[in-house]
């Protein structure tokens, strides 16, 4: 690529819409439940720990305000964000946490660009350490997946608004390896499409550092995109003393019973390569990762040491090494702008104000 070419990218910044209350949250969390209430739990359990994570300009805001949705949009867009990557949660017609997206669309405000991606997970009890009682399962069939994309196509994809390369809306697949048979769902996911004036979908699956090999090979898969972090990637820190004590089966600690990686760890082991098997890669940074005020009970990954000047580095990184095929294929992804219980937000915090989105912004506009 000649040096004086302009390279385009876009950023999209993995938006969680968990800030609001709603009835199967209060029944199983308790009345009133929203993430906010593990995040105020957050205290620090070794040297080191940046814990709480206090929002500053936004404070603990409730995403069924408009003003709030406009203000998030208006920041990121100030700081070089290209739109927003919602999460959207789907289980057999049952519809979770779509408040905020349909308010969205119902109010045509933010005028600012979007996708989804489909958290294809089951909801289980994981915050409380117990992954096997499942509060909402996720199951597939054909006429599920019918019924999913004819969903979208009347009410989220036709926005005008909503991200698409060739007029195929961007669809992103959270867990791509629970779907069976893959390849023959994106078919009818396609053909709904198609039905309805698209050209198709441009499906997206998140590569995982435990998404297995199979996804590189599945032909209708029109990009792959890192989720960072990797949760494998980096030595976990133990002092002798926390070896012998985890060695002779003493009981641990909260801090023995974690991960607890340097997040220069994650800087320093960025993958120089982004193609894999034909598939194009999009990279994905993160600011911060520490995810304990969901698993107090154990194996929480809390990376340390995370600084503006350390993401914006791994950030020029990517921005830098990637090499998209053209002008629209051209993302990057960010996780997240609001995942305030996994320590890992854009949005500014009483310690960093709004130095991660100066870092992002500094980046980007080289970019843009």
């Amino acid at each position: 690529m000649e040096e004086n070419h302009k390279k385009l990218l876009r950023a999209l910044a993995i938006y969680l819409p968990q800030f609001h209350p709603i009835p199967e949250n209060d029944k199983w969390w308790g009345k009133g439940f929203t993430e906010w209430r593990n995040v105020v739990k957050g205290k620090p359990i070794l040297k080191g720990q940046y814990q709480p994570h206090l929002p500053a300009d936004l404070g603990f805001y409730d995403l069924r305000l408009p003003e709030i949705r406009e203000q998030q949009a208006e920041m990121a867009r100030k700081y070089g964000i290209y739109g927003f990557c919602y999460y959207h949660y789907w289980f057999n017609g049952k519809l979770m946490l779509e408040k905020p997206l349909q308010e969205v669309i119902k109010t045509e405000k933010p005028d600012f660009p979007f996708c989804i991606c489909w958290a294809n997970e089951n909801w289980s009890r994981r915050w409380d350490g117990d992954d096997k009682e499942i509060l909402m399962e996720q199951n597939y069939s054909e006429m599920d997946h019918r019924k999913h994309i004819e969903y979208l196509c009347q009410n989220i994809f036709n926005d005008s608004r909503y991200i698409t390369i060739d007029s195929k809306p961007v669809f992103i697949v959270y867990a791509p390896d629970l779907i069976p048979d893959l390849d023959e769902s994106i078919d009818i996911w396609n053909e709904i499409a198609m039905a309805y004036g698209f050209k198709g979908l441009y499906v997206i699956c998140f590569l995982k550092w435990n998404t297995s090999a199979r996804c590189l090979d599945i032909k209708n898969i029109n990009a792959l995109a890192e989720f960072s972090p990797f949760l494998k990637t980096g030595k976990v820190q133990r002092s002798l003393l926390d070896k012998i004590i985890v060695k002779m089966g003493f009981p641990m600690t909260a801090r023995q019973k974690n991960k607890i990686i340097a997040y220069t760890d994650l800087v320093d082991n960025v993958d120089k390569k982004y193609q894999s098997n034909g598939k194009l890669i999009y990279p994905c940074v993160t600011p911060m990762w520490d995810n304990y005020v969901r698993r107090r009970n154990g194996n929480a990954g809390i990376y340390i040491g995370s600084t503006p000047s350390l993401y914006g580095k791994w950030l020029e990184f990517s921005c830098r090494e990637f090499v998209p095929p053209n002008n629209f294929e051209n993302f990057i992804f960010i996780n997240a702008w609001n995942e305030w219980a996994e320590g890992n937000h854009l949005e500014p915090c009483e310690k960093w104000g709004h130095s991660y989105l100066e870092s992002t912004h500094s980046v980007l506009n080289k970019y843009k």
